[in-house]
């Protein structure tokens, strides 16, 4: 049966069901109370949950969202099912921290990582198409690098202890997330109060995580191994999760086609574009987008746990330092351009700039 199962999964039915499942729990998750656009948004969700632990005091983005520890748990148990949990390492921790902080930077600057532009166009927000654009950009800057010999160095067994902190971790998240406990910060307006169901979403994110594990599910790994391999297999995916969420979406009534004043997204187009250059860059130079990193980190991946890490304490450090971008609004009837701030501008660059400084000196020599 595991044979079978194995098998299916990867296939392309299997990955094109994964992306199916996806999309349309995104959808519904919307019409049950989430964020409109944001049914799964892993770096929105990440930001939400920093706010709620404290690490910022953005009061309007503050909630302990229970999918986060959901996909884990989920990626978990599929590991343990089917035997592919093991405890692993490899080199340059803080460099993938850093690279975690950076892409939570680009990705608040865009509002949104790869699953939130893909969702965010699946509910006819055309701001996402400039986001994918500069997403694909960043991609394939690193795929150059990665053909050129980049390398974060090679990951190793280690002791199993390893592995089960991430898991952990997250369990005890959930278990906040269900006591909200008096330290625990949480929203009373804005999007961090809109949220389904608690049961809904924990079940919907466990589903998510135990498919998206068997299935290799990564919206950056999709670009990537167009451009590098021509290996479209996790492209269908992807492509899948947009039609099953732009469908689900018409049905309920939740797509509105345009570009301005789309719900919890600007229409600054330069700084769209840039914002999800430099996320696509750290994804790819970290080896995945962030919901193959709490996947994998699910699996027992250290390296993996240090970039989700990093993105969570990126995402405090964006809101306490005024980065992250500022949604369009309308004002006395006018529409108000959202987008990043001076300081977000310029953390972007250097962000770029810290990411091209890698790509080219961590490089192995091939003789």
């Amino acid at each position: 049966m595991k044979k079978k199962l194995t098998k299916f999964f990867g296939s392309r039915w299997g990955i094109v069901s994964a992306g199916v499942v996806i999309g349309s729990l995104a959808a519904f998750l919307v019409n049950l109370g989430n964020p409109p656009n944001m049914g799964v948004c892993v770096a929105c969700f990440e930001r939400d949950l920093a706010g709620a632990l404290g690490l910022h005091r953005t009061a309007v983005v503050q909630y302990l969202r229970p999918e986060i520890p959901a996909f884990v748990l989920g990626s978990l148990v599929a590991a343990l099912l089917f035997g592919e949990f093991r405890a692993r390492a490899g080199s340059a921790p803080i460099v993938r921290f850093m690279l975690g902080a950076f892409a939570m930077i680009g990705a608040l600057v865009f509002l949104g990582c790869p699953w939130r532009a893909i969702l965010r166009l699946a509910g006819g927000d055309l701001n996402a198409i400039i986001g994918l654009a500069g997403l694909a950009v960043g991609v394939g800057a690193g795929a150059l690098f990665l053909k050129n010999g980049f390398t974060l160095g090679r990951s190793r067994e280690t002791f199993k202890a390893a592995g089960w902190i991430m898991p952990g971790l997250m369990i005890g998240v959930l278990i906040l997330a269900f006591v909200q406990p008096m330290f625990i910060f949480a929203s009373e307006k804005g999007p961090g109060a809109m949220h389904a169901p608690i049961l809904i979403s924990l079940g919907a994110g466990l589903l998510i995580g135990f498919l998206a594990q068997r299935t290799r599910f990564c919206t950056m790994g999709a670009i990537r191994d167009s451009l590098l391999i021509r290996d479209f297999h996790l492209l269908y995916g992807v492509l899948a999760m947009l039609i099953a969420a732009f469908v689900v979406n018409l049905a309920l009534g939740q797509f509105n086609a345009g570009f301005a004043n789309q719900p919890i997204a600007h229409s600054n187009h330069l700084w769209n574009f840039v914002g999800m250059v430099l996320a696509g860059l750290c994804f790819a130079l970290a080896g995945g987008c962030p919901g193959r990193q709490l996947f994998l980190s699910g699996e027992g991946d250290t390296d993996s746990s240090v970039f989700v890490v990093g993105m969570i304490v990126g995402a405090g450090f964006a809101h306490n330092f005024l980065l992250a971008a500022a949604p369009d609004k309308i004002v006395e009837g006018a529409l108000v351009q959202g987008g990043p701030g001076l300081n977000g501008q310029i953390a972007v660059v250097i962000g770029l700039a810290f990411c091209l400084i890698l790509g080219f000196t961590m490089r192995e020599r091939f003789e």
